[in-house]
């Protein structure tokens, strides 16, 4: 029998969604199940699962910003555990740790990062790190304070990287798991060209790291010292092909293939999915730009890595492509759902519900 992989979709709500939708992929057709909502919320914008694939978090653009708890049943279901303020405003990421002890979140709106502490029923507890960001960048429109997009725990659960769109860095913090807390790390960052505005961020277990620039249109690759937590710049590469206007685009998603050899970005504005070759150096070779549904914010990689799930944010669309295994480029497959305003994709990994 086909592995069923089950398939979250994080929504904008207010245009139709009610909040959190779930569907499940043929592992061998590529088929995606028509989307059941199974959680109500307000903008779960991110979501992101527990190692053990018991619970699922999400960060919730509305009053004020929270972040959300939920937990899994044996068919992928959800029950509210409960909710918690962010500490600031816009939550736009949520991830956890390596051990599922703590939910990490991103606050764009006050560009500040914080830490909550998971009791072992999943339920959120009260904050235990709230780090406020100083610093802006040259764009005065976009990078006039920080504006925190993302955050990620390493593997090791050693260290903390939080890309932040308004100072054109990538903040490196020493982090306990167990008392919950994010000490700034020496060094403090690591830095994309000026302007670009890091969004999302991927580490590479070769010791390597990238972050996709939304502003600049570009992706920064870094050597990545796991020992000291540093980030240095090695090459900067545009996402969309040369000649092509900037106007209106801007980059959203990006993931490491499961076998470490290409990566991809998505693009919104231009509607496509960047591909590279990830070489032995960490450098990053183009291999093609695959159109997408309108407005691709939200895409990920199934765990065995043949299959990629998009989401057009502006034409309420999810599309299934087709991982080559040769080259990583992607075919459409013409399995496509509706889902309104889906911007973000999860899939379960494998052996959960």
């Amino acid at each position: 029998m086909a592995q069923q992989h089950t398939v979250y979709f994080g929504t904008y709500t207010g245009t139709g969604s009610k909040g959190i939708y779930r569907s499940a992929l043929d592992g061998d057709s590529g088929h995606l199940s028509a989307p059941q909502l199974v959680a109500e919320a307000e903008n779960p914008s991110f979501l992101a699962l527990s190692p053990n694939g018991r619970f699922l978090y999400a960060a919730l653009e509305a009053g004020g910003g929270a972040v959300g708890a939920w937990a899994i049943s044996g068919h992928g279901d959800l029950t509210a555990l409960n909710q918690q303020p962010s500490g600031g405003a816009g939550a736009c990421h949520v991830s956890v740790d390596a051990t599922g002890k703590n939910v990490l979140v991103a606050n764009y709106g006050s560009g500040s990062i914080a830490c909550f502490p998971l009791r072992d029923d999943g339920l959120l507890g009260e904050r235990s790190a709230l780090i406020q960001h100083t610093g802006s960048g040259p764009n005065a429109q976009r990078q006039e304070k920080p504006h925190a997009h993302s955050i990620y725990a390493d593997p090791a659960n050693a260290f903390v990287y939080a890309c932040d769109l308004g100072t054109d860095e990538v903040k490196i913090y020493r982090f306990d798991a167990a008392a919950g807390t994010l000490t700034p790390n020496d060094p403090p960052a690591g830095r994309v060209p000026p302007g670009a505005g890091p969004r999302h961020f991927a580490l590479h277990p070769r010791g390597f790291a990238y972050a996709n620039n939304e502003m600049g249109l570009s992706v920064t690759a870094f050597a990545h010292d796991a020992a000291s937590g540093a980030l240095t710049e090695i090459q900067t590469v545009p996402t969309l092909p040369e000649g092509s206007t900037q106007d209106g685009a801007s980059t959203a998603e990006m993931f490491i293939h499961p076998t470490g050899r290409w990566l991809y970005v998505s693009n919104r504005g231009h509607d496509t999915i960047a591909v590279y070759e990830i070489g032995g150096d960490g450098k990053l070779t183009p291999v093609e730009h695959a159109p997408t549904p309108r407005e691709p914010r939200g895409f990920h990689i199934s765990p065995d890595g043949r299959w990629l799930v998009v989401g057009g944010q502006k034409d309420d669309t999810v599309a299934v492509f087709r991982m080559d295994a040769t080259t990583g480029k992607l075919r459409a497959t013409g399995q496509t759902v509706e889902v309104a305003a889906p911007v973000c994709v999860l899939f379960a990994a494998s052996g959960t519900p």
